[in-house]
């Protein structure tokens, strides 16, 4: 059974860029069995209610701007899986929660940038759920809960985000930067609870963590850590560095 994964998917530039969290990607996916199916919440999908992509293949989503060419041209455009979208739709409203399908949108880059490192083939069907940032930590714990059951399954569920997301503190002329002391202490506090498995603290982050809101202006890039919580177990630290100085591309894997 695969573990359920927070990936740090950090600038859309990692699919390009040389960096050890890029290299640890490429190494991960190769590390866990090829699942089934892919399962992935991304930090770049908002919806008023959980809601999945339900395609037959997937469509690339450039989903930014001012990047070089070779960044748009780039495609990762696996197979989806109605059959998988349906199954964990009602996984969510057996749990209580309300979902939704959409048959039109393809994978945004805090879904394809990961995955074309990890599974550059792109032969595994992926479905993309959407969060609801505006219900906070508990809520995205609770679906990943409900989600739990499709890693019996073979399906890998990721949750994909960053373990800080301040983008007005990046240094974008300094890939491997030196972190700011807030940055490391923001980090080691999330280390330190989830490995010693402190979910109270961690749901109540921007109270307990220190300078919780200064990484997070906005939740959006550290809920998909709560979907893979949820869906797993006990947490590990699978990789730790940051991009741009302030930038952390940490991993997390919950079995």
């Amino acid at each position: 059974m695969p573990p359920a994964l927070f990936l740090s998917h950090g600038s859309p530039m990692l699919a390009l860029t040389d960096s050890p969290a890029r290299d640890f990607l490429r190494g991960l996916g190769r590390e866990i069995e090829k699942p089934s199916a892919i399962l992935v919440a991304s930090a770049h999908w908002e919806t008023d209610v959980p809601t999945f992509n339900s395609v037959a293949r997937n469509a690339t989503i450039h989903d930014f701007d001012g990047f070089p060419p070779a960044l748009f041209a780039m495609r990762y455009e696996p197979p989806g899986s109605p059959a998988l979208a349906a199954k964990a739709a009602a996984l969510l409203n057996a749990a209580g929660l309300s979902s939704a399908i959409d048959t039109e949108r393809g994978l945004d880059h805090g879904a394809w940038v990961p995955l074309s490192l990890m599974y550059p083939a792109a032969d595994i069907p992926v479905v993309q759920i959407a969060l609801q940032s505006h219900l906070g930590p508990a809520h995205h714990l609770r679906l990943g809960r409900a989600l739990a059951p499709l890693r019996e399954q073979n399906v890998l569920v990721i949750g994909s985000g960053s373990l800080t997301h301040n983008l007005s503190r990046l240094r974008r002329d300094a890939v491997d930067g030196p972190q700011p002391a807030d940055v490391v202490a923001f980090c080691d506090w999330f280390d330190a609870a989830i490995t010693a498995g402190r979910q109270d603290e961690l749901l109540a982050y921007r109270a307990r963590a220190p300078f919780a809101v200064q990484q997070h202006p906005t939740e959006e890039h550290l809920l998909p850590l709560y979907v893979a919580m949820g869906a797993g177990g006990q947490g590990e630290r699978l990789h730790s560095s940051a991009m741009y100085s302030s930038l952390r591309m940490d991993a997390y894997g919950f079995r």
